[in-house]
């Protein structure tokens, strides 16, 4: 019988996987964030936010989504402060802070995210946000 795997750099227990996409995100490292995503991944922006819809394999999502958010905002982040878990799902609570490159005007609101992972790749991600207070600091 072998060991589970407990190198966090390879681990595939779900938060591992969660954290390095986090970390990825936060680093602007492309690459990194890409290896965490399953290839038929379905990464879902809630109805309302900005980048709204579901994008799938992990080009798309890093083009859609995180590309945008480097054009559009100055310093995105997204905090992951607490960590559920139950088997192949993780939702994480976070908060986004940055400030619009067009109004000035700075983010910080809390989000729920909700992965599921299988075979040490994100399959499925959705979130949920207040889009409001996302839309407020991109309008003046």
């Amino acid at each position: 019988m072998t060991a589970p795997n407990t190198d966090f750099a390879t681990s595939d227990a779900p938060a591992d996987v969660v954290r390095r996409q986090y970390l990825a995100s936060a680093a602007g490292d492309l690459e990194a964030l890409r290896a965490t995503l399953a290839p038929d991944v379905e990464w879902t922006e809630m109805a309302g936010f900005p980048l709204a819809g579901t994008y799938r394999t992990p080009d798309g999502v890093t083009s859609h989504v995180m590309e945008k958010l480097a054009q559009e905002w100055d310093g995105w982040t997204a905090h992951d402060d607490t960590y559920v878990v139950d088997g192949e799902n993780v939702v994480v609570l976070a908060r986004y802070t940055a400030a619009n490159r067009a109004t000035g005007k700075h983010l910080a609101v809390r989000v729920a995210h909700h992965f599921v992972v299988r075979g040490g790749k994100i399959v499925r991600f959705e979130q949920f946000v207040d889009t409001a207070l996302v839309r407020d600091a991109m309008t003046d």
